[in-house]
């Protein structure tokens, strides 16, 4: 069995990575109610609390695993590459772009040829190479792999890394230290690959014991929740995740090495709708003022639309529910129709 992220090693990664990624917030989501309000919460719907790493300079999450990765592959000039080679969606190619900038190193980045302008646009911007793919992981993979042995990159798995496991696993670091005199019931996390919701069980489990880790996925492409309720790794066809517009969370499978993470530090994972994760990018913009793209709202939508029953909690009793919004790298016309919406019913 695959030895699982120590504490030890996010503690080391968000010493590298400071100065670098924003401390983002836990900000408080209108509606919910205050620790010091008499008036008890509505049952099944506790103080939430949310993690918006949409903040971030790369504008989701991904930058802290791959900076820390690519830090600690280029600090000795005799073993450092080349320049490194990743393949994503979009979001994890635009950190390890940005990163790879940042530390002086080339960057290519394979990406699926239905993966969204606004983030391609992003990783060129950067200064990295753009290499296309069939869009399914095996195309990616080949792709990858290919690159570093024929140019000496090293390469920066999207998920499947310690070092990148140890960088995501600064959120739930950065939620315990916040916490500490009030821990959270639970925080939910978004899933697609695993490196986010393991980091992050990690540092909460070790942290805030009686805090439950919950990943959110959508129904479209629900393939880490298969796997945790069988045991063993399932994986879902590319032409079924490619169904959501969840294009962050369209990942087939979830990791060797964050699976047994999974496995053992997390309580459960949920799906949400598409019609959910849409309503909760328009609750995100309209009543917290803060920008989600699907995938990066998943947490928030399982929050907004299950009950503490559904979710495995106890009823409500003061302690607050995190949720953390993952990216904010939404398509602008995409979110100018979902605002557009029911924009008047938040407006009266």
């Amino acid at each position: 069995m695959a030895e699982l992220v120590p504490l030890e090693e996010i503690r080391a990664a968000a010493h590298r990575i400071a100065g670098v990624v924003v401390r983002t917030p836990l900000v408080p989501f209108p509606g919910a109610v205050a620790p010091s309000d008499a008036t008890p919460p509505s049952p099944g719907r506790p103080d939430l609390l949310v993690k918006p790493e949409s903040l971030q300079p790369t504008g989701a999450f991904k930058l802290r695993g791959a900076y820390n990765a690519i830090r600690v592959l280029t600090e000795d000039p005799v073993t450092r590459p080349g320049g490194v080679v990743a393949h994503s969606s979009g979001n994890h190619g635009f950190a390890v772009a940005y990163a790879a900038a940042m530390l002086g190193v080339k960057a290519a980045i394979v990406v699926p040829h239905n993966a969204p302008t606004v983030k391609t646009d992003a990783i060129a911007g950067a200064g990295a190479e753009l290499v296309w793919v069939e869009p399914n992981l095996a195309a990616r993979v080949a792709a990858t792999g290919q690159i570093a042995r024929t140019r000496g990159y090293a390469e920066i798995p999207p998920f499947d890394h310690r070092l990148v496991i140890a960088g995501q696993g600064t959120i739930g670091l950065e939620i315990a230290e916040d916490l500490a005199a009030r821990p959270p019931r639970a925080v939910l996390v978004p899933v697609g690959g695993g490196g986010l919701v393991s980091g992050i069980a990690v540092a909460i489990t070790a942290l805030l014991p009686e805090t439950k880790v919950i990943g959110v996925e959508p129904e479209l492409a629900a393939d880490a929740r298969d796997s945790l309720h069988s045991g063993t790794r399932v994986a879902w066809q590319a032409a079924d995740t490619a169904r959501t517009m969840a294009d962050a969370l369209r990942v087939e499978q979830v990791g060797e090495l964050t699976f047994p993470h999974i496995r053992e530090l997390v309580s459960d994972i949920v799906t949400v709708t598409e019609d959910e994760m849409l309503a909760a990018v328009r609750q995100l913009a309209l009543r917290a003022r803060l920008v989600a793209e699907p995938g990066g709202a998943v947490a928030v939508a399982a929050s907004l639309s299950r009950s503490a029953a559904e979710l495995g909690l106890a009823a409500a009793d003061g302690a607050p529910l995190v949720a953390v919004l993952s990216g904010g790298n939404i398509d602008p016309e995409l979110l100018t129709g979902v605002l557009g919406a029911e924009a008047t019913s938040y407006n009266r």
